[in-house]
Protein backbone atom coordinates (compact mmCIF):
# COMPACT_ATOMS: atom_id res chain seq x y z
CA UNK A 1 0.00 0.00 0.00
CA UNK A 2 1.04 3.59 -0.68
CA UNK A 3 -0.40 6.60 1.13
CA UNK A 4 -0.75 9.27 -1.56
CA UNK A 5 -1.21 12.05 0.96
CA UNK A 6 -3.16 15.08 -0.32
CA UNK A 7 -3.06 13.96 -3.97
CA UNK A 8 -5.93 15.00 -6.22
CA UNK A 9 -8.22 12.31 -7.57
CA UNK A 10 -7.03 12.75 -11.19
CA UNK A 11 -3.42 12.42 -10.01
CA UNK A 12 -4.23 9.25 -8.04
CA UNK A 13 -5.99 7.72 -11.04
CA UNK A 14 -3.08 8.42 -13.35
CA UNK A 15 -0.57 7.12 -10.79
CA UNK A 16 -2.49 3.83 -10.51
CA UNK A 17 -2.33 3.36 -14.27
CA UNK A 18 1.18 4.58 -15.02
CA UNK A 19 3.21 3.56 -11.96
CA UNK A 20 1.55 1.64 -9.14
CA UNK A 21 -0.03 -1.21 -11.10
CA UNK A 22 3.00 -1.78 -13.36
CA UNK A 23 5.27 -1.86 -10.29
CA UNK A 24 3.09 -4.34 -8.41
CA UNK A 25 1.47 -2.12 -5.76
CA UNK A 26 -2.13 -3.15 -5.11
CA UNK A 27 -3.52 -0.52 -2.75
CA UNK A 28 -3.66 3.23 -2.19
CA UNK A 29 -4.67 5.09 0.95
CA UNK A 30 -6.15 8.44 -0.02
CA UNK A 31 -6.87 11.52 2.09
CA UNK A 32 -10.42 12.07 3.39
CA UNK A 33 -12.95 12.45 0.57
CA UNK A 34 -15.56 14.31 2.63
CA UNK A 35 -16.49 18.00 2.63
CA UNK A 36 -14.22 19.91 5.02
CA UNK A 37 -13.31 23.42 6.17
CA UNK A 38 -11.96 25.78 3.51
CA UNK A 39 -8.44 26.19 4.87
CA UNK A 40 -5.03 25.43 3.35
CA UNK A 41 -3.42 23.52 6.24
CA UNK A 42 -3.12 19.75 5.79
CA UNK A 43 -5.27 19.07 8.84
CA UNK A 44 -8.22 20.91 7.26
CA UNK A 45 -9.08 17.59 5.57
CA UNK A 46 -9.80 16.14 9.01
CA UNK A 47 -12.27 18.85 10.02
CA UNK A 48 -15.51 17.21 8.89
CA UNK A 49 -18.44 19.36 7.76
CA UNK A 50 -20.57 17.01 5.62
CA UNK A 51 -20.21 13.63 3.93
CA UNK A 52 -20.54 15.11 0.46
CA UNK A 53 -17.78 13.81 -1.81
CA UNK A 54 -16.32 17.25 -2.36
CA UNK A 55 -12.84 18.03 -1.09
CA UNK A 56 -9.80 19.88 -2.30
CA UNK A 57 -8.79 16.64 -4.05
CA UNK A 58 -11.82 16.85 -6.35
CA UNK A 59 -15.57 16.41 -6.67
CA UNK A 60 -17.71 13.27 -6.70
CA UNK A 61 -17.38 12.75 -10.44
CA UNK A 62 -13.58 12.82 -10.22
CA UNK A 63 -13.69 10.52 -7.18
CA UNK A 64 -15.79 7.91 -8.99
CA UNK A 65 -13.54 8.12 -12.05
CA UNK A 66 -10.45 7.57 -9.88
CA UNK A 67 -11.90 4.52 -8.11
CA UNK A 68 -13.00 2.93 -11.37
CA UNK A 69 -9.69 3.55 -13.13
CA UNK A 70 -7.61 2.25 -10.23
CA UNK A 71 -9.81 -0.82 -9.80
CA UNK A 72 -9.52 -1.56 -13.51
CA UNK A 73 -5.73 -1.96 -13.19
CA UNK A 74 -5.91 -3.91 -9.92
CA UNK A 75 -5.23 -1.16 -7.40
CA UNK A 76 -7.72 -0.87 -4.54
CA UNK A 77 -8.68 2.48 -2.99
CA UNK A 78 -8.74 2.79 0.80
CA UNK A 79 -10.34 5.97 2.09
CA UNK A 80 -9.23 7.78 5.24
CA UNK A 81 -12.60 8.34 6.91
CA UNK A 82 -13.43 10.82 9.68
CA UNK A 83 -16.43 10.29 11.95
CA UNK A 84 -15.07 10.70 15.47
CA UNK A 85 -15.61 14.46 15.37
CA UNK A 86 -16.86 17.42 13.37
CA UNK A 87 -15.03 20.68 12.83
CA UNK A 88 -14.74 23.39 15.43
CA UNK A 89 -15.14 27.10 14.66
CA UNK A 90 -17.58 28.55 12.17
CA UNK A 91 -17.64 29.46 8.49
CA UNK A 92 -18.28 28.01 5.03
CA UNK A 93 -17.00 24.58 4.00
CA UNK A 94 -15.19 23.85 0.76
CA UNK A 95 -18.58 22.74 -0.65
CA UNK A 96 -20.20 25.99 0.52
CA UNK A 97 -22.03 24.71 3.62
CA UNK A 98 -22.42 26.77 6.79
CA UNK A 99 -21.07 25.32 10.02
CA UNK A 100 -20.60 26.64 13.55
CA UNK A 101 -21.83 26.61 17.14
CA UNK A 102 -20.99 22.89 17.47
CA UNK A 103 -23.10 21.83 14.51
CA UNK A 104 -22.97 21.15 10.78
CA UNK A 105 -25.67 20.42 8.18
CA UNK A 106 -25.49 16.71 9.02
CA UNK A 107 -24.88 16.71 12.79
CA UNK A 108 -26.70 18.89 15.31
CA UNK A 109 -25.58 19.61 18.86
CA UNK A 110 -27.73 16.74 20.13
CA UNK A 111 -25.84 14.32 17.83
CA UNK A 112 -22.64 15.09 19.73
CA UNK A 113 -21.35 14.14 23.15
CA UNK A 114 -22.16 16.99 25.50
CA UNK A 115 -22.59 17.95 29.12
CA UNK A 116 -25.61 16.44 30.85
CA UNK A 117 -27.75 19.57 30.89
CA UNK A 118 -26.09 21.66 28.19
CA UNK A 119 -25.81 20.44 24.57
CA UNK A 120 -23.68 23.48 23.70
CA UNK A 121 -20.73 22.35 25.83
CA UNK A 122 -18.55 19.27 26.37
CA UNK A 123 -15.50 18.17 28.31
CA UNK A 124 -12.00 18.17 26.75
CA UNK A 125 -9.68 15.18 26.32
CA UNK A 126 -7.15 15.67 29.13
CA UNK A 127 -6.79 12.31 30.92
CA UNK A 128 -5.66 9.29 28.88
CA UNK A 129 -6.04 7.05 31.92
CA UNK A 130 -9.82 7.55 31.66
CA UNK A 131 -11.64 5.70 28.88
CA UNK A 132 -14.65 8.02 29.24
CA UNK A 133 -12.49 11.12 28.89
CA UNK A 134 -10.69 9.76 25.81
CA UNK A 135 -13.82 8.59 24.01
CA UNK A 136 -16.59 11.02 24.97
CA UNK A 137 -14.78 14.33 25.38
CA UNK A 138 -13.58 16.69 22.63
CA UNK A 139 -10.18 15.96 21.11
CA UNK A 140 -8.24 19.19 20.45
CA UNK A 141 -11.49 21.08 20.83
CA UNK A 142 -13.18 19.22 17.96
CA UNK A 143 -16.82 18.44 18.90
CA UNK A 144 -17.05 14.69 19.55
CA UNK A 145 -19.70 12.77 17.61
CA UNK A 146 -22.02 10.45 19.56
CA UNK A 147 -21.05 7.29 17.67
CA UNK A 148 -23.25 5.25 20.01
CA UNK A 149 -26.39 7.10 18.91
CA UNK A 150 -28.51 5.15 16.41
CA UNK A 151 -29.19 8.19 14.20
CA UNK A 152 -25.44 8.87 13.95
CA UNK A 153 -24.60 5.25 13.22
CA UNK A 154 -27.16 5.22 10.40
CA UNK A 155 -25.75 8.38 8.85
CA UNK A 156 -22.14 7.22 9.07
CA UNK A 157 -22.84 3.72 7.73
CA UNK A 158 -24.85 5.18 4.84
CA UNK A 159 -21.85 7.30 3.85
CA UNK A 160 -19.47 4.34 4.10
CA UNK A 161 -21.83 2.09 2.16
CA UNK A 162 -21.97 4.66 -0.64
CA UNK A 163 -18.19 4.55 -0.89
CA UNK A 164 -18.19 0.74 -1.04
CA UNK A 165 -20.90 0.80 -3.72
CA UNK A 166 -18.69 3.14 -5.77
CA UNK A 167 -15.94 0.54 -5.55
CA UNK A 168 -13.82 1.47 -2.53
CA UNK A 169 -12.00 -1.55 -1.06
CA UNK A 170 -11.69 -0.44 2.55
CA UNK A 171 -11.13 2.25 5.13
CA UNK A 172 -8.57 3.74 7.45
CA UNK A 173 -10.64 4.94 10.42
CA UNK A 174 -9.19 8.19 11.72
CA UNK A 175 -9.04 8.65 15.51
CA UNK A 176 -10.37 5.13 16.17
CA UNK A 177 -8.86 5.29 19.64
CA UNK A 178 -11.39 7.99 20.49
CA UNK A 179 -14.37 5.90 19.34
CA UNK A 180 -15.82 3.25 21.63
CA UNK A 181 -14.93 -0.12 20.11
CA UNK A 182 -18.51 -1.38 20.41
CA UNK A 183 -19.78 1.70 18.56
CA UNK A 184 -17.19 1.10 15.87
CA UNK A 185 -18.17 -2.56 15.58
CA UNK A 186 -21.83 -1.63 15.18
CA UNK A 187 -21.08 0.89 12.41
CA UNK A 188 -18.94 -1.68 10.60
CA UNK A 189 -21.69 -4.28 10.78
CA UNK A 190 -24.21 -1.80 9.35
CA UNK A 191 -21.92 -0.87 6.42
CA UNK A 192 -22.40 -2.57 3.02
CA UNK A 193 -23.71 -5.81 4.48
CA UNK A 194 -22.47 -8.90 2.70
CA UNK A 195 -19.52 -7.16 1.05
CA UNK A 196 -15.86 -7.72 1.89
CA UNK A 197 -14.28 -4.60 3.40
CA UNK A 198 -10.77 -4.15 4.81
CA UNK A 199 -10.70 -1.93 7.88
CA UNK A 200 -7.63 -0.57 9.62
CA UNK A 201 -7.82 1.65 12.64
CA UNK A 202 -5.75 4.52 13.96
CA UNK A 203 -5.02 3.45 17.53
CA UNK A 204 -1.84 4.30 19.41
CA UNK A 205 -1.13 4.47 23.11
CA UNK A 206 1.57 5.05 25.68
CA UNK A 207 2.02 3.09 28.88
CA UNK A 208 -0.75 3.20 31.49
CA UNK A 209 -3.42 4.49 29.08
CA UNK A 210 -6.98 3.20 29.40
CA UNK A 211 -7.47 2.62 25.66
CA UNK A 212 -4.96 0.27 24.03
CA UNK A 213 -4.44 -1.08 20.48
CA UNK A 214 -5.18 -4.67 21.53
CA UNK A 215 -8.77 -3.67 22.33
CA UNK A 216 -9.35 -3.08 18.60
CA UNK A 217 -7.92 -6.23 17.03
CA UNK A 218 -11.41 -7.75 16.93
CA UNK A 219 -12.78 -5.01 14.65
CA UNK A 220 -10.04 -4.95 12.03
CA UNK A 221 -6.35 -4.38 11.53
CA UNK A 222 -4.38 -1.69 13.32
CA UNK A 223 -2.49 1.18 11.76
CA UNK A 224 0.40 0.02 13.90
CA UNK A 225 2.43 2.88 15.32
CA UNK A 226 4.60 0.65 17.50
CA UNK A 227 6.29 -0.83 14.41
CA UNK A 228 8.24 2.34 13.62
CA UNK A 229 9.37 2.56 17.24
CA UNK A 230 10.87 -0.92 16.89
CA UNK A 231 12.37 -0.70 13.39
CA UNK A 232 13.48 2.88 12.79
CA UNK A 233 15.94 3.13 15.71
CA UNK A 234 17.73 0.04 14.39
CA UNK A 235 18.57 1.97 11.24
CA UNK A 236 18.96 5.40 12.80
CA UNK A 237 21.59 4.15 15.26
CA UNK A 238 24.91 2.76 14.06
CA UNK A 239 25.39 -0.99 14.57
CA UNK A 240 21.86 -1.91 15.70
CA UNK A 241 20.47 -4.07 12.88
CA UNK A 242 20.70 -7.11 15.15
CA UNK A 243 17.69 -5.79 17.08
CA UNK A 244 15.51 -6.70 14.11
CA UNK A 245 15.92 -10.45 14.53
CA UNK A 246 12.66 -12.21 15.46
CA UNK A 247 10.69 -9.03 14.83
CA UNK A 248 7.07 -9.75 15.69
CA UNK A 249 5.00 -11.01 18.62
CA UNK A 250 8.15 -12.37 20.31
CA UNK A 251 9.20 -8.74 20.75
CA UNK A 252 5.84 -7.67 22.14
CA UNK A 253 4.19 -6.69 18.85
CA UNK A 254 0.64 -7.60 17.84
CA UNK A 255 0.10 -10.54 15.49
CA UNK A 256 1.29 -9.96 11.93
CA UNK A 257 -2.22 -10.23 10.51
CA UNK A 258 -3.42 -7.41 12.77
CA UNK A 259 -0.83 -4.84 11.71
CA UNK A 260 -0.64 -2.32 8.88
CA UNK A 261 2.99 -1.30 9.38
CA UNK A 262 4.70 1.93 8.38
CA UNK A 263 7.73 4.04 9.24
CA UNK A 264 5.83 7.33 9.17
CA UNK A 265 2.46 8.68 8.16
CA UNK A 266 1.02 12.16 7.62
CA UNK A 267 0.79 12.69 11.40
CA UNK A 268 4.03 11.21 12.69
CA UNK A 269 6.34 12.66 10.01
CA UNK A 270 5.48 16.04 11.52
CA UNK A 271 6.39 14.92 15.01
CA UNK A 272 7.41 11.64 16.58
CA UNK A 273 8.67 9.55 13.64
CA UNK A 274 12.35 8.59 14.15
CA UNK A 275 12.89 8.42 10.37
CA UNK A 276 11.19 10.31 7.53
CA UNK A 277 12.07 11.32 3.96
CA UNK A 278 14.37 13.96 5.47
CA UNK A 279 16.79 11.16 6.45
CA UNK A 280 17.37 10.19 2.82
CA UNK A 281 19.26 6.91 2.42
CA UNK A 282 18.68 5.81 6.02
CA UNK A 283 14.94 6.09 5.48
CA UNK A 284 15.25 4.28 2.17
CA UNK A 285 17.09 1.34 3.76
CA UNK A 286 14.50 1.06 6.53
CA UNK A 287 11.74 1.11 3.91
CA UNK A 288 13.46 -1.70 1.97
CA UNK A 289 13.56 -3.75 5.15
CA UNK A 290 9.86 -3.07 5.86
CA UNK A 291 8.88 -4.17 2.36
CA UNK A 292 11.05 -7.30 2.52
CA UNK A 293 10.32 -8.56 6.04
CA UNK A 294 7.16 -10.68 6.39
CA UNK A 295 5.76 -8.99 9.50
CA UNK A 296 2.60 -6.98 8.90
CA UNK A 297 1.10 -5.37 5.81
CA UNK A 298 3.44 -2.55 4.70
CA UNK A 299 2.33 0.98 3.87
CA UNK A 300 4.75 3.35 2.13
CA UNK A 301 4.35 7.07 2.79
CA UNK A 302 4.33 9.42 -0.21
CA UNK A 303 4.90 12.97 0.95
CA UNK A 304 5.38 16.52 -0.15
CA UNK A 305 8.20 18.74 1.12
CA UNK A 306 7.17 20.82 4.11
CA UNK A 307 8.95 23.30 6.38
CA UNK A 308 6.38 23.79 9.10
CA UNK A 309 3.94 21.53 10.94
CA UNK A 310 0.78 23.00 9.41
CA UNK A 311 1.97 23.48 5.82
CA UNK A 312 -0.56 22.27 3.27
CA UNK A 313 -0.05 20.54 -0.05
CA UNK A 314 1.76 22.13 -3.01
CA UNK A 315 -0.53 24.20 -5.18
CA UNK A 316 0.27 22.39 -8.43
CA UNK A 317 -0.60 18.81 -9.42
CA UNK A 318 1.79 15.88 -9.33
CA UNK A 319 1.26 15.06 -12.99
CA UNK A 320 1.72 18.12 -15.17
CA UNK A 321 1.86 18.25 -18.93
CA UNK A 322 5.28 17.09 -20.00
CA UNK A 323 6.75 16.58 -16.53
CA UNK A 324 6.32 14.92 -13.16
CA UNK A 325 6.52 17.15 -10.06
CA UNK A 326 8.13 14.36 -8.01
CA UNK A 327 11.69 14.40 -6.65
CA UNK A 328 11.70 10.57 -6.72
CA UNK A 329 15.24 10.39 -5.35
CA UNK A 330 16.36 9.98 -1.69
CA UNK A 331 19.39 12.21 -2.26
CA UNK A 332 17.14 15.10 -3.36
CA UNK A 333 15.98 15.73 0.21
CA UNK A 334 19.05 17.90 0.79
CA UNK A 335 18.15 20.35 -1.98
CA UNK A 336 14.48 20.02 -2.96
CA UNK A 337 13.69 21.70 -6.26
CA UNK A 338 10.81 24.19 -6.64
CA UNK A 339 9.86 22.23 -9.76
CA UNK A 340 9.56 19.03 -7.74
CA UNK A 341 7.65 19.88 -4.52
CA UNK A 342 6.33 16.33 -4.10
CA UNK A 343 8.70 13.81 -2.48
CA UNK A 344 7.03 10.68 -3.90
CA UNK A 345 9.00 8.15 -1.83
CA UNK A 346 7.11 5.33 -3.55
CA UNK A 347 8.84 6.36 -6.79
CA UNK A 348 12.34 6.07 -5.37
CA UNK A 349 13.73 3.33 -7.67
CA UNK A 350 14.83 0.97 -4.90
CA UNK A 351 11.51 1.27 -3.05
CA UNK A 352 9.42 0.83 -6.19
CA UNK A 353 11.28 -2.35 -7.11
CA UNK A 354 10.51 -4.00 -3.78
CA UNK A 355 6.78 -4.37 -4.45
CA UNK A 356 7.49 -7.12 -7.01
CA UNK A 357 10.12 -8.61 -4.66
CA UNK A 358 7.52 -8.92 -1.91
CA UNK A 359 5.01 -10.49 -4.26
CA UNK A 360 7.63 -13.05 -5.32
CA UNK A 361 8.29 -13.90 -1.64
CA UNK A 362 4.60 -14.63 -1.11
CA UNK A 363 3.76 -15.98 2.34
CA UNK A 364 7.23 -17.41 2.98
CA UNK A 365 8.78 -16.69 6.35
CA UNK A 366 12.43 -15.76 6.91
CA UNK A 367 14.48 -18.83 5.95
CA UNK A 368 17.97 -17.38 6.28
CA UNK A 369 19.23 -14.65 8.62
CA UNK A 370 22.88 -13.63 8.62
CA UNK A 371 24.25 -10.71 10.61
CA UNK A 372 28.04 -10.66 10.37
CA UNK A 373 28.07 -7.28 12.11
CA UNK A 374 25.61 -4.69 13.35
CA UNK A 375 25.55 -2.64 10.16
CA UNK A 376 25.21 -5.51 7.68
CA UNK A 377 22.34 -7.92 7.25
CA UNK A 378 21.30 -10.65 4.83
CA UNK A 379 18.02 -12.52 4.92
CA UNK A 380 15.92 -14.65 2.56
CA UNK A 381 12.22 -15.48 2.33
CA UNK A 382 11.83 -19.18 1.60
CA UNK A 383 13.51 -20.14 -1.67
CA UNK A 384 12.12 -17.14 -3.54
CA UNK A 385 13.78 -13.88 -2.52
CA UNK A 386 16.84 -12.52 -0.70
CA UNK A 387 17.85 -9.05 0.52
CA UNK A 388 21.36 -7.92 1.46
CA UNK A 389 21.60 -4.61 3.37
CA UNK A 390 24.75 -2.55 3.93
CA UNK A 391 24.16 0.30 6.35
CA UNK A 392 27.85 1.22 6.52
CA UNK A 393 28.17 4.86 5.50
CA UNK A 394 31.45 4.63 3.56
CA UNK A 395 32.54 1.02 2.98
CA UNK A 396 31.13 -1.44 0.42
CA UNK A 397 30.39 -4.97 1.57
CA UNK A 398 31.89 -7.88 -0.36
CA UNK A 399 29.62 -10.80 0.41
CA UNK A 400 30.29 -14.48 -0.22
CA UNK A 401 27.36 -16.50 1.03
CA UNK A 402 25.06 -19.38 0.18
CA UNK A 403 21.62 -18.09 -0.80
CA UNK A 404 18.44 -20.15 -0.72
CA UNK A 405 17.52 -19.56 -4.36
CA UNK A 406 17.74 -21.83 -7.40
CA UNK A 407 21.06 -21.49 -9.19
CA UNK A 408 21.13 -19.04 -12.07
CA UNK A 409 21.65 -15.38 -12.89
CA UNK A 410 19.43 -12.77 -11.26
CA UNK A 411 18.81 -9.05 -11.65
CA UNK A 412 19.61 -6.89 -8.64
CA UNK A 413 16.27 -5.05 -8.58
CA UNK A 414 17.59 -2.33 -6.25
CA UNK A 415 19.81 -0.90 -8.98
CA UNK A 416 17.77 -1.93 -12.01
CA UNK A 417 17.05 0.84 -14.51
CA UNK A 418 13.74 -0.71 -15.62
CA UNK A 419 15.16 -1.80 -18.98
CA UNK A 420 16.81 -5.02 -20.08
CA UNK A 421 19.94 -3.82 -18.31
CA UNK A 422 20.52 -4.50 -14.63
CA UNK A 423 23.39 -5.44 -12.29
CA UNK A 424 23.53 -9.22 -12.24
CA UNK A 425 24.00 -11.66 -9.39
CA UNK A 426 25.17 -15.22 -10.08
CA UNK A 427 24.09 -18.06 -7.81
CA UNK A 428 26.13 -21.20 -8.35
CA UNK A 429 24.87 -24.76 -8.22
CA UNK A 430 25.87 -25.03 -4.54
CA UNK A 431 23.96 -21.81 -3.75
CA UNK A 432 27.08 -19.70 -3.31
CA UNK A 433 27.01 -16.11 -4.49
CA UNK A 434 29.56 -13.31 -4.51
CA UNK A 435 28.11 -9.81 -4.34
CA UNK A 436 29.44 -6.31 -3.71
CA UNK A 437 26.92 -4.08 -1.91
CA UNK A 438 27.66 -0.33 -2.09
CA UNK A 439 27.66 1.77 1.12
CA UNK A 440 24.20 2.76 2.37
CA UNK A 441 22.59 0.50 -0.20
CA UNK A 442 21.27 -3.00 -0.76
CA UNK A 443 21.10 -5.87 -3.23
CA UNK A 444 17.78 -7.64 -3.73
CA UNK A 445 17.08 -10.69 -5.90
CA UNK A 446 14.00 -12.82 -6.43
CA UNK A 447 12.86 -15.69 -8.63
CA UNK A 448 10.60 -13.44 -10.69
CA UNK A 449 13.56 -11.46 -11.98
CA UNK A 450 16.07 -13.93 -13.40
CA UNK A 451 18.35 -12.94 -16.27
CA UNK A 452 19.80 -16.24 -17.44
CA UNK A 453 20.61 -14.99 -20.94
CA UNK A 454 22.66 -11.99 -19.84
CA UNK A 455 26.35 -11.76 -19.01
CA UNK A 456 27.42 -11.81 -15.39
CA UNK A 457 28.18 -8.36 -13.99
CA UNK A 458 29.04 -8.07 -10.30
Amino acid sequence: MVELFEWTWPDVARECEEWLAPKGFTAVQISPANDHVAQLEWWARYKLVTFELISRSGDEKAFIDMVQRCNKVGVGIYVDVVFNHITDGHGLSIAGHVYGNRSTPIFSQSDLHHEKHDVSRNCKVTDYRSKFNVQECDLWGLPDICTGCSHVQERVSTYLTKLVDIGVAGFRVDASKHINVQDLKQIMQMTAKGKSIFWFQEVFASAYEAVTPSQYTGTGALEYFEYAHKVSPSFATDGKLGQLKNLGPNQGLESSGSAVVFLDNHDTQRGEAPLTYRHGKLYELATLFMLAHPYGYPKVMSSYYFHGHDQGRPMGPVHEEGRLACAADPTAVRQPSPNHPWVCEHRWPAVASMAAWRRAAGDAEVSEWWLPEGNRLLFCRGNAACLILNRHETKPWDVTHQLRLPNGIYCDVIRSDNTTSCPLVHIAANGESKVRVPPMSAVAVHVGKMAADQELVV
